[in-house]
């Protein structure tokens, strides 16, 4: 009985322990949220809004917050390993923030911008941290909050059309060539393509902004950064695999391009609405499948000398001491 007693308050014990461990960060976390969403409240709202009426563009992004915890998660041993500080220093970019975030929500038209205000509202979170949690927490904290500020928000239009026309260039391009090379009789004419049905009828495939990649092109950004942060150690591997999001998401989505093309000769209405939308994710399993190709082989395509292979005497595994 005495034994069951102890065993019973040890568990007690490290209830405890584990309940003091977390109160103070627990603490700061309910805070730091509870000040943010006031703050912030209406930009939020509009992002979510935006989100839930253009899922199929923007949906990855109500994912990304749930990985950039997962980032801080990774690291908690690192950042709980000293007790926060206050860094009053913390309060500069939280006063510069919520004022840019207020001249970019009712200053000037040309200066409100929802990007703008995405801008000044992580300038805010970042004070916001470091003020609560110190410069050592920060080291630690940085790169979940920049992931979180690069691709938990939306893009506007305006800044989309600086890359979406070079896209659906390339897409109208590599689609054109794609199509020759399995034998499809079709016509390009800048961003629209033509295909040639056997019975002779045409079907137009516009290229239009919706089919550039942009969005999945940003989605697979997003995959690739958190897959090099995640699974790969050195910052070459990261770097190649993060620059292979973009030859990959463009492939992929030349592709959808013409599979819709193949399936017009089908029906020509399978390269419109709903179905159009399908399409695009339903080759995302297969897209998915080619980025791990492409860490399989970064991670192989050079053989590291393990370190771990030295004996106690610094002499490297299999060689003997003269």
């Amino acid at each position: 009985m005495s034994e069951l007693t102890h065993i019973r308050t040890e568990e007690v014990g490290d209830g405890a322990s584990l309940w003091e461990e977390w109160r103070g960060p627990l603490g700061c976390g309910v805070v730091l949220t509870a000040i943010i969403v006031a703050l912030f409240w209406e930009f939020f709202s509009r992002q979510f809004e935006w989100i839930v009426r253009h899922q199929a563009d923007w949906g990855h992004t109500l994912v990304i917050p749930a990985i950039a915890a997962y980032f801080v998660y990774l690291k908690r041993d690192k950042i709980l390993a000293r007790p926060f500080r206050t860094t009053w220093i913390g309060l500069v970019p939280v006063m510069l923030g919520v004022g840019l975030y207020i001249l970019f929500s009712i200053g000037p038209q040309a200066v409100q911008h929802h990007n703008l205000q995405g801008a000044s509202v992580m300038m805010t979170i970042f004070g916001l941290v470091l003020l609560f949690c110190g410069f050592r927490a920060m080291y630690w904290l940085w790169f979940p909050l920049a992931y979180l500020f690069v691709f938990g928000q939306t893009i506007s239009d305006r800044l989309m059309d600086i890359i979406t026309f070079q896209l659906q260039d390339i897409a109208a391009l590599g689609s054109y060539y794609l199509f020759q090379l399995i034998g499809v009789d079709i016509h390009r004419s800048g961003n629209i393509l033509t295909v040639f049905r056997s019975d002779g009828t045409e079907v137009p495939l516009n290229i239009a902004e919706a089919c550039s990649g942009m969005r999945m092109l940003m989605a697979f950004l997003a995959l690739g950064v958190a897959m090099a942060y995640i699974g790969l150690n050195r910052f070459w591997q990261q770097a190649a695999l993060v620059i292979l999001a973009v030859p990959t998401a463009i492939f992929v989505n030349m592709l959808r391009v013409v599979t819709l093309g193949l399936l017009t000769f089908i029906d020509a209405d399978f390269a419109a609405g709903d179905f159009h939308t399908f399409i695009g994710l339903v080759w995302l399993v297969p897209a998915f499948l080619i980025y791990l190709g492409f860490m399989w082989i970064v991670t192989q395509i050079v053989i590291e000398p393990d370190e771990t292979a030295e004996d106690a005497s610094g002499a490297p595994a299999g060689k003997e001491q003269a």
